[in-house]
């Protein structure tokens, strides 16, 4: 272990976020026009374009078969649940001897910064995850998204700070990143999925001598956006150690762990963590649903502070949340505790259909694969593609350039989308190979896009 002890955080250094150039001329030009020069370099990313086109390119061709968005199958949602989960909410309020002044106060008045409903995530992460939470380590935050931004908000105190990340990684993490002016270091995945160990040891060694100070690794360690990947539970421990021995803080996403094609849920890093080394990311938006907006963030290590006071990290993301969001919206979480509640605070049980769906999906597509691209035929088009053991997505390596142009072409005249997977590499990489998901769609589309596509890559 060196002297970088992750359970014990020091949050003192200067904020990330600076001031734009302000070398505009103030005397010309139209006053209510801005320059975005002017404006935080975030704006002129590519990685904020290439979201926004695929957003657009999406609207643009409705009756594409789409293996772009991420987003759960809908034949799962019923819009008469949702006042029957907040029903079951508010009487659970009662039960717990709340009077109608006080359902009221909870229900539409702003509410605590870290949530109402840490105690029913507790519970639930104890039944389907065999976590022990404190609820006071719990933040309940608009989504995972939110999570993600405070957690590195708070874990990096100045431009000396590195974020590492898998490459190819989410690009949610690597845009909060650019947000805060963060720089991100890309750490290349290991052959069985997820950060190489000896990787991030020497991503960290390096930063290290530049000068810098490696703070903490973002990993999904299963069926990540983009790859698929999973990591064994053999390959997790040594990632926890490796990051240990580093310094490192670990912030693990999990927003697709209970999607396997396979039984046996592998183990989070959360439940091996033994060292407090990890910030838990949650959402309830693939296991419930995605608009209600309600993820959390388990931060249970301590803060020493001044005049030895001492309190968990949960309790500063709740700051910096209360000059943000402020608190999350109570009735999304009154709905979403609801459904908890209605399944007696386990969704493994509760999820069971949308994991033999996705789970049937993904094998539906890699039988499709296989049929449309036989062994012979794809070593002649350079053609091939891995097998997730579960989850939304899979990779498609292709012989041509796999970039937004082509995306446009397929959806135009074949009638099928796919993601570049290009903005998914922080340091460039990926030109030729593409991210198909499964999540919103039949079986029947997927076989109908996927003779599309190879249509398209024959082409």
């Amino acid at each position: 272990m060196t002297d970088h002890d992750p359970t014990d955080l020091d949050l003192t250094g200067d904020g990330l976020i600076g001031e734009g150039p302000t070398d505009h001329d103030p005397t010309g030009g139209d006053p209510t026009d801005l320059d975005l020069a002017d404006l935080h370099g975030s704006l002129a990313d590519p990685l904020l374009d290439a979201m926004t086109f695929l957003n657009e390119v999406t609207t643009r061709y409705p009756g594409a078969v789409s293996f772009a968005p991420g987003r759960p199958y809908e034949g799962f949602f019923e819009p008469e649940d949702v006042p029957a989960y907040l029903d079951g909410y508010l009487d659970h309020l009662a039960d717990r001897g709340l009077d109608r002044d006080a359902v009221r106060t909870a229900l539409f008045q702003y509410g605590p910064t870290k949530g109402i409903i840490a105690d029913l995530v507790a519970r639930t992460l104890a039944n389907d995850e065999g976590l022990t939470v404190d609820p006071a380590a719990v933040v309940l935050t608009v989504g995972a998204q939110e999570g993600m931004l405070l957690a590195l908000r708070a874990l990096c105190a100045g431009p000396q700070d590195v974020l590492l990340v898998s490459s190819p990684c989410y690009v949610g993490v690597t845009g909060a990143a650019r947000l805060l002016d963060l720089t991100t270091l890309p750490v290349p995945e290991g052959p069985d999925g997820g950060p190489d160990p000896e990787a991030v040891r020497a991503a960290a060694r390096a930063a290290r001598a530049e000068g810098r100070r490696p703070r903490a690794l973002y990993v999904v360690p299963d069926f990540a956006n983009p790859s698929g990947t999973s990591m064994p539970v053999a390959a997790r421990t040594r990632l926890l150690d490796a990051a240990a021995e580093e310094g490192l803080l670990v912030v693990e996403d999990n927003p697709y762990g209970f999607f396997a094609r396979t039984p046996g849920p592998r183990p989070t890093l959360k439940a091996l963590d033994r060292r407090r080394q990890v910030v838990y990311l949650g959402s309830f938006a693939k296991t419930c649903f995605p608009g209600a907006r309600v993820g959390y963030v388990v931060a249970d290590q301590r803060v020493a502070g001044p005049g030895g006071r001492r309190g968990l990290l949960a309790d500063e993301l709740a700051k910096l949340k209360s000059m943000t969001t402020v608190n999350t919206p109570a009735l999304s979480q009154a709905v979403i505790g609801g459904m908890l509640l209605a399944h007696d605070c386990s969704l493994r049980a509760a999820n069971a259909r949308a994991t033999a769906h996705y789970a049937a999906g993904m094998d539906t597509l890699l039988r499709e694969l296989d049929r449309h691209f036989p062994a012979s035929e794809r070593r002649r088009l350079g053609v091939d593609w891995n097998r997730p053991e579960g989850g939304f997505f899979a990779v498609l390596t292709v012989p041509f350039l796999a970039d937004d142009a082509a995306m446009e072409r397929c959806a135009r005249e074949f009638g099928v989308l796919w993601t570049p997977m290009t903005p998914f590499y922080p340091a460039g990489g990926g030109e030729h190979r593409l991210r198909l998901s499964i999540s919103s769609l039949t079986q029947a589309q997927i076989i109908d896009g996927v003779a599309k596509l190879a249509e398209f890559i024959r082409s």
